[in-house]
């Protein structure tokens, strides 16, 4: 029987985290597994307890959203240790990527009883972060502006969030001239943002690179150009069935190593997470995370 151990971070997403821990908590012990929680006060800890965990043997189960699924997925790769997801967060994009339920019975179901799957991760370098991985996307642009607005919003939550901080971003945004080389092919591109994507879904169920797959070895990089404003919000509704790839606006390319860099400075993200800004350097690593899925 397999032994966990929950990581949880009780500074995000309230006691949303608590209570979906709790009802399959109880489904796992009531399976005769044994079950230890870890509450973090950073995700920095979240990731020592997380590899603490792993070396132990356990399964390391990250409870929340995207961000302490990706700091405790991207601690664990490489390592070996199985990792599973407690979705509990507002945006929950790597939860939906791999398709794991919101239904306590059947998640505790794969927790249990579903064979280690292994995925891609995502290597993140630059001046600020020497080596940290990750697991769905880095984006660079518009969108890692409107997720801080996001992050920092009290009185809106999920979807509308990211919406509402999407409108004010791009209110005040002027095209970047970025440098974006994908296996040391350059490929200039001036506009709105750059996202490489290893997760087809990122800011809440938007469903940017519908091509991209966790387990091909391959990172998706989409690129939105120069556009109006209004045709910038359209594509933004498409994002919900993937259709914005058709439009001649974006262009979406394919590879193993990416660089972005910028003519000013340009903010960018990873997995719901704001870190700092270009250039940045991402690579692929290749079925480096076993996840129970």
């Amino acid at each position: 029987m397999r032994q966990f151990t929950a990581v949880v971070n009780p500074t995000a997403g309230g006691s949303t985290g608590a209570a979906a821990l709790l009802a399959v908590a109880r489904l796992l012990r009531e399976a005769g597994a044994e079950l230890d929680t870890e509450y973090s006060h950073s995700l920095p800890h979240a990731q020592d307890l997380a590899r603490q965990a792993g070396k132990r043997g356990r399964v390391v189960l990250a409870v929340g959203g995207d961000g302490i699924t990706g700091c405790v997925g991207g601690a664990l790769s490489g390592t070996g240790a199985l990792f599973g997801i407690v979705p509990a967060g507002r945006g929950n994009d790597f939860a939906r990527a791999l398709g794991l339920p919101a239904e306590p019975v059947e998640l505790a179901r794969i927790l249990l009883h579903h064979e280690p799957r292994p995925v891609d991760t995502i290597e993140v370098s630059s001046a600020v972060h020497d080596r940290t991985v990750v697991l769905g996307s880095v984006y660079a642009g518009v969108d890692a502006l409107a997720n801080r607005h996001a992050n920092r919003a009290r009185l809106l939550r999920g979807t509308a969030s990211y919406y509402a901080g999407a409108l004010r971003a791009v209110a005040t945004w002027r095209p970047v001239r970025y440098r974006v080389t994908v296996d040391g092919e350059d490929h200039p591109h001036t506009g709105y943002t750059v996202v490489v994507a290893n997760s087809g879904y990122y800011g809440s169920g938007r469903l940017i690179a519908p091509g991209a797959r966790l387990d091909d070895g391959l990172l998706d990089v989409v690129m939105i150009r120069e556009a109006p404003r209004r045709l910038f919000f359209a594509l933004m509704n498409e994002l919900s069935s993937g259709a914005h790839v058709h439009r001649p606006e974006v262009r979406v390319l394919r590879g193993r190593e990416v660089r972005v860099e910028a003519d000013r400075p340009v903010p960018y993200g990873a997995d719901g997470e704001v870190e700092a800004d270009l250039p940045v350097t991402v690579r692929v690593l290749p079925g480096a995370l076993q996840v129970l899925a």
